[in-house]
């Protein structure tokens, strides 16, 4: 999916700017990507056999992972060949997936801890996705520089496994409280310049683009709850 940085205002039909009503769809989507995971992972919590039957076999959480991944990159690099259906249940099921893998933040870490760290992260990311579309600075700089931390992130956490370091974890989070808040604001950005320029009249297209760009934003979103929740999540116990 490419984006198109024309910034020249065009009109909808329903008298919203054509980067309006695209974004409008995108955060629809986003949302319900969001509910499907938090479904999945409250409905995964409360029964123990299911708990127990992924948890307990530690082959099953690494195939959920790959699968996860699997369907990203997927979605990344062919979305513009899948039919708008295709595009959508592939979506719903990363999130569905995603609810299965994060069902587990549930035996770690208290209710309070989670419901603090998601409300956090809902602000966090309305005032930076609002930033994202109000600012006329261009964040393309910022992107540059918030991938390569980002990378940087990955391969300390891969590091870290192997380590077992608190203090690097610590050090992991920070960085990803920040890189992930930037983050947002920049795809806020782009998808937005990219929605200026979409072709409202060809619903499958929409679809697409609407898709993909709640998936870079559910990523933002999640990976930033999970970011605060390592650094102020309290134990279970």
């Amino acid at each position: 999916m490419s984006f198109n940085f024309n910034t020249q205002p065009r009109t909808y039909e329903t008298g919203l700017s054509v980067a309006a009503e695209f974004m409008r769809h995108v955060y629809t989507w986003m949302t319900v990507g969001l509910l499907v995971t938090a479904f999945v992972a409250v409905g995964v919590a409360t029964s123990p056999a299911i708990l127990n039957t992924i948890f307990s076999n530690s082959i099953i959480p690494i195939i959920l992972i790959v699968a996860q991944f699997g369907i990203v990159i997927a979605l990344s690099a062919a979305v513009h060949k899948m039919s708008s259906f295709m595009a959508t249940a592939m979506f719903v099921l990363y999130a569905a997936l995603t609810g299965l893998t994060l069902s587990s933040i549930f035996i770690v870490y208290s209710l309070g801890s989670i419901a603090n760290a998601f409300f956090t992260c809902s602000g966090m990311f309305l005032a930076m996705s609002i930033y994202g579309t109000v600012t006329k600075r261009d964040l393309t700089g910022m992107g540059s520089f918030l991938f390569m931390g980002l990378i940087g992130i990955i391969i300390a956490s891969l590091v870290n496994i192997f380590i077992g370091s608190s203090a690097m974890d610590f050090v992991i989070s920070v960085c990803g409280v920040i890189v992930f808040t930037g983050l947002t604001a920049y795809d806020t950005q782009k998808i937005r310049q990219f929605g200026n320029a979409a072709p409202m009249e060809d619903g499958t297209a929409v679809r697409r683009g609407a898709i993909l760009g709640a998936l870079t934003l559910y990523l933002d979103f999640i990976n930033l709850f999970l970011m605060l929740l390592r650094l102020f999540g309290s134990s279970r116990d």
